[in-house]
């Protein structure tokens, strides 16, 4: 599956505050999960494999770092937890692994947008949030507007916005 994001990333002094705002718009919490993604070494992009209890997915993606909202071109599969072992093993062998990030994740749901509070050790707390089109009918303009209100509402910083990914960050704190 792909389809194209218009997202945020941003660090996150008081996630309670978030918290409460996403319960005040009625956002669909879908639980707590304790995610690993492994980041494999790419000539271009990045691809990554999610091993959560919610979520299961081997991510393709290209995107532009650059703070606030930008867009990311995603393909999507979403493996059998059964055969996420062996799926890894092909991937590292074939690629090698880049960086392995380990986070712990609230994710939220207001329509099609995507709510993550995001905990990660070494890096601290983040919001992110993903307004997502699957299947093209709500466009890059309406995705983006959606970005810009969730920036507003959740007072957003802009020293706190975010240009890289946590792999990146992580990679950072190595050198």
């Amino acid at each position: 599956m792909t389809h194209i994001n218009i997202e945020f990333k941003a660090k996150c002094p008081n996630p309670s505050f978030i918290r409460e705002l996403l319960k005040s718009k009625n956002a669909k919490f879908k639980g707590k999960d304790h995610q690993i993604d492994t980041y494999f070494k790419t000539s271009s992009g990045r691809l990554k494999l999610r091993e959560g209890n919610i979520e299961i997915a081997l991510i393709y993606y290209e995107r532009q770092n650059q703070e606030g909202p930008k867009q990311s071109d995603i393909t999507l599969h979403h493996p059998e937890p059964t055969n996420i072992t062996t799926l890894k093993d092909i991937l590292k062998k074939i690629f090698g692994i880049l960086i392995i990030v380990e986070k712990n994740r609230e994710i939220y749901y207001i329509e099609n947008v995507k709510f993550h509070i995001d905990s990660i050790e070494k890096l601290g707390s983040f919001i992110e949030v993903e307004a997502i089109d699957i299947d093209g009918s709500l466009g890059i303009h309406k995705l983006q507007d959606q970005c810009n209100f969730y920036l507003d509402l959740f007072e957003v910083a802009k020293d706190d916005l975010i240009a890289q990914s946590y792999s990146d960050l992580l990679q950072e704190l190595r050198r």
